[in-house]
């Protein structure tokens, strides 16, 4: 089912009743600054796994955590004062950030189980950010990729495609039109208790 919305103001009904689905730990598509995701309640065990199905991949693969802002983002990972101070000047930004994960999630993310260790996502994306803040609590997240919808790299996605695809196994797909999107996100690690460079994206590097 996909619901057409205005990304800077999007039908309250609309919102609740995408936060309904993933309380009954159902599936829902929506874009990001990076791409088209797919999440779900990570604290519903079953909806996890359905996650992880539908990309295809084992438990152990990381999926990254969508956060509206730092207070929610303690209940899924360890964020001391350094780090605090770091991302509160770039959130939302286009930054994956790796910090220790907190007991709480790794109930239900193998993968941070067996490494302690979680992806956080604080996107500057209007649908995301208002959804994340009915909501109330983090969502896991997985990119939808041409690989899955059986497109060429380059393909343009879009939701009817991703609909026809997988309308079985999404219960809603937000859609705000028009859409572009930043590339990758720059990821920093905060895991070992300093910032790292993984990876530079989007994202401006703010260690220099």
């Amino acid at each position: 089912m996909i619901e057409y919305i205005i990304a800077q103001n999007p039908d309250d009904r609309i919102l609740k009743r995408a936060c309904d689905f993933l309380r009954e730990g159902k599936l829902i598509c929506f874009p990001t600054d990076t791409n088209w995701v797919v999440v779900c309640d990570p604290f519903n065990k079953k909806a996890v796994e359905d996650l992880y199905k539908f990309k295809g991949v084992g438990p152990f693969k990381h999926f990254s955590l969508l956060c509206a802002n730092i207070s929610s983002a303690t209940e899924v990972a360890i964020i001391d004062d350094n780090a605090f101070r770091h991302i509160k000047r770039v959130i939302p930004g286009n930054y994956t950030f790796i910090f220790e994960a907190s007991k709480m999630v790794s109930k239900n993310l193998k993968a941070s189980k067996s490494d302690k260790e979680i992806g956080l996502r604080f996107p500057p994306s209007d649908v995301a950010l208002k959804l994340l803040q009915v909501y109330g609590k983090p969502v896991l997240s997985t990119n939808v990729t041409p690989v899955q919808l059986e497109v060429a790299p380059d393909f343009p996605i879009y939701s009817e495609l991703i609909n026809d695809k997988f309308s079985h196994v999404i219960a809603m797909i937000l859609d705000p039109g028009e859409i572009e999107f930043v590339g990758r996100s720059t990821i920093i690690d905060f895991s070992k208790g300093t910032a790292t460079l993984v990876r530079m994206g989007a994202g401006e590097n703010f260690l220099e």
